[in-house]
């Protein structure tokens, strides 16, 4: 099972894309029926809603500022995660981790974690890389890892926040 990665910042880029390995290589573990789904699960739970938040809170807006990224781009990447939460919840949701329903919301969740990866990738950070300086990066890199750090320790995980924030999200 892969282990939370503590995020000990560094260039923001390389961070941000230790979780995407992280993300794809809990998605294959969830896949495997002799794994501790529940306990994959709600590590990917806490991995992925404090990625978000934290990229949301302090990356977006700073690549922003700097013009790598626009305003579309933004609103895109933050429609994403939200249909990535609410896919996150719903296989939160269900009890049996070896029955269809799950393999179902499982499959769900895999497409529109894997499509956001390769959209951020490719549109988010391929920018980052080119339109940023290194020491934006590092800067950003540090304050991803603390925002995440912070919101992991707070259990952002727990289905009853991932309920907050997807209720939240279906507001805007």
């Amino acid at each position: 099972m892969p282990k939370i990665l503590p995020a000990t910042g560094g260039d923001v880029v390389e961070v941000i894309l230790a979780d995407h390995r992280w993300f794809e290589e809990a998605l294959r573990e969830l896949r495997d029926v002799r794994s501790d789904r529940s306990a994959v699960l709600a590590d990917l739970a806490t991995v992925l809603i404090a990625h978000a938040e934290a990229e949301e809170t302090k990356v977006y807006p700073s690549l922003r500022r700097k013009d790598a990224i626009d305003a579309d781009e933004v609103e895109h990447s933050e429609h994403e995660h939200a249909e990535g939460n609410e896919a996150l919840l719903a296989l939160m949701e269900v009890d049996d981790t070896g029955s269809e329903d799950f393999s179902a919301k499982l499959h769900e969740l895999s497409e529109a974690l894997t499509h956001h990866l390769d959209e951020e990738e490719r549109d988010v950070l391929n920018p980052a890389r080119t339109d940023v300086t290194d020491e934006v990066r590092r800067e950003l890199g540090d304050r991803f890892a603390a925002e995440r750090a912070r919101l992991i320790d707070a259990g952002c995980g727990d289905i009853a926040n991932v309920r907050k924030v997807v209720a939240a999200e279906q507001q805007n």
